[in-house]
């Protein structure tokens, strides 16, 4: 393997093959990445990173699977669906809409961590930084887990698509109530993967500037944090709330 694993980029760009994260997989997901890394999609998923790096992209974000490290199955009782990482040096961390600490806050997570606020009459708990709701069993989940530097969507229609699908579908399967919370067109494709589940489904368009205060389910106002709490104290009474 090329010696570009470990060379140019921020401390947030990929440093080793891609196989050897799908390795590493926390358990209790392992079963659906270890299905996906076998089939002739996942296969060619892992070439085509790996080749891009070794032709000198700089790919985000380091930890690929991180969303999935802090979080099982077991334990999710939200899912909030991302797109793609973030695209600049430092910023993405393998989590949905979160930026490492002391990083600039994108527009849409600004977007959302104000209406946190606003929603819940106090600030959140978090400044960039969303590990605190992974923690709480907020599963962050984008949709395509790797992307270039300065190239959104770079690696969106390279076979990421068929694992989160995989992955969602794997969580929709969990017998505890799970709030699923679906920003904008892209996450409400996911939905077709929760037909045949009662999983409350909470829908608005994207945090993104360019979308949030737009009808016809504008995201500022939407109140799907304390919407998700009180789901959950209603199906799963004697779990505490999340601290947004």
């Amino acid at each position: 393997m090329s010696d570009l694993f470990g060379g140019p980029g921020g401390d947030n760009c990929l440093r080793e093959p891609l196989s050897a994260l799908f390795a590493r997989v926390a358990p209790a997901w392992k079963a659906v990445t270890d299905a996906f890394v076998a089939t002739p999609a996942g296969q060619a998923l892992v070439r085509y990173v790996d080749q891009r790096v070794e032709q000198g992209a700089v790919v985000y974000p380091a930890n690929v699977f991180r969303a999935l490290e802090l979080t099982g199955p077991a334990d999710v009782r939200v899912v909030i669906v991302g797109q793609d990482p973030y695209h600049g040096p430092g910023q993405a961390q393998g989590l949905a809409f979160s930026v490492a600490e002391g990083q600039k806050l994108p527009p849409s997570l600004r977007n959302m961590l104000q209406e946190v606020e606003s929603d819940i009459g106090q600030p959140s708990q978090c400044r960039g930084d969303l590990s605190a709701w992974a923690r709480q069993g907020v599963l962050l989940l984008n949709t395509a887990l790797t992307v270039e530097d300065g190239l959104p969507q770079s690696h969106a229609g390279r076979g990421w698509e068929a694992l989160t699908d995989a992955l969602l579908a794997h969580v929709a399967a969990q017998p505890q109530p799970i709030v699923f919370m679906l920003w904008g067109a892209a996450a409400q494709r996911k939905r077709g993967l929760l037909e045949t589940t009662s999983h409350p489904v909470l829908t608005a368009n994207h945090p993104s500037p360019l979308s949030a205060r737009r009808p016809p389910e504008p995201f500022i106002g939407c109140r799907h944090f304390s919407a998700a709490n009180a789901l959950l104290a209603r199906l799963r009474p004697g779990i505490p709330p999340i601290r947004w």
